[in-house]
């Protein structure tokens, strides 16, 4: 048995948080669970977005299950999310999209892994206010992130049988700092010479993945371009309720649903726990317990092709509760 902690987040956060733990236990799924609530409703109730208890559980587990938290925007407090990937140095989101035959999308043939540098770039948050009228932004990239990204990316394609690792970058207009990104991409892949690889500029990546998005198979990208790149392929395969994540560390691993906390149909019992569900799958294949991970995803494939038991946001009109009960009785 494997104790895991979880954090139920804000708005939808608790019902599909709820959904997944119940449909890992029902999967006879290893694990034990420390839960906390945290977010912006944790930080209203008791003056702490997360409780000290919470990151002493993530410190001794070393495994998080998260469910989406609520950013404020343009003011308030940082991303709670940057702030987990920044402290326990996950330097690695990994965000798989495959498109899925029961779900009709006009591209059926979209397999994408993106490997997104997650501790640096932009989202380092540092900016400063040069008069009323102008804000600079710091974009911070550094050898050792962008080597131990990249590297990443290649021994997955390794070990993943993978054929292709596209760098996606901007720098024909950021020289310095996209440029020394785009070397090391190109020195690292010469010790590779087993994988293909290329590299686009990320306004043509964008153009070039709504009309061929099977040209690609792995994308490695600093951090920003993977944030919107990432986006991009859940639109692709039917949206971002199908689009999990994993953070991983040299020491930790947290896993989470891409989508955010969706508040304008939080207690609705109409959100899609699969993203969540499938990122739980991703933490069951990092300890080990594939055949459980597979079991789970053949259940919820199986759900998805009957189409009887579908929320909104995949043309149904099931609630949270009874697709979650339809996966439960495939297994």
């Amino acid at each position: 048995m494997k104790t895991i902690t979880v954090f139920k987040g804000d708005g939808i956060g608790p019902e599909i948080t709820d959904a997944v733990l119940q449909i890992l236990d029902a999967a006879k799924a290893p694990l034990s669970y420390e839960i906390f609530n945290v977010g912006a409703a944790e930080y209203e109730r008791h003056g702490a977005l997360i409780p000290d208890d919470a990151f002493a559980s993530f410190e001794k587990t070393r495994l998080l299950l998260k469910s989406p938290i609520t950013t404020p925007i343009g003011k308030g407090f940082r991303s709670l999310n940057v702030t987990l990937r920044n402290k326990y140095d996950l330097y690695a989101n990994i965000r798989p999209a495959k498109s899925n035959t029961a779900v009709k999308t006009p591209f059926p043939n979209v397999d994408i892994v993106t490997f997104r540098e997650n501790t640096e770039d932009l989202y380092i948050g540092v900016e400063y206010k040069m008069n009323e009228d102008t804000v600079h932004a710091i974009k911070l990239i550094t050898r050792k992130a962008s080597e131990r990204i990249i590297k990443a990316a290649f021994d997955y394609a390794v070990a993943h049988g993978r054929k292709k690792v596209t760098c996606v970058h901007k720098a024909n207009i950021l020289k310095m700092s996209d440029g020394l990104f785009l070397d090391i991409f190109h020195t690292i892949a010469k010790d590779y010479p087993q994988i293909e690889s290329d590299d686009k500029i990320v306004d043509n990546t964008c153009m070039q993945m709504v009309m061929r998005p099977e040209q690609f198979d792995i994308i490695v990208t600093p951090n920003l371009y993977g944030d919107i790149l990432s986006d991009l392929t859940s639109g692709l395969i039917g949206g971002l309720g199908l689009l999990p994540s994993m953070n991983v560390g040299d020491d930790y691993a947290m896993f989470e649903a891409v989508h955010g906390s969706a508040p304008d149909i939080a207690g609705k019992h109409i959100a899609n726990p699969t993203a969540l569900l499938w990122s739980a799958c991703m933490l069951l294949e990092y300890i080990g317990e594939t055949a459980i991970a597979a079991k789970i995803r053949k259940a919820v494939d199986e759900v998805l092709a009957e189409k009887q038991h579908l929320t909104p946001d995949l043309g149904g009109s099931a609630t949270t509760e009874e697709y979650r009960d339809a996966v439960i009785a495939k297994l």
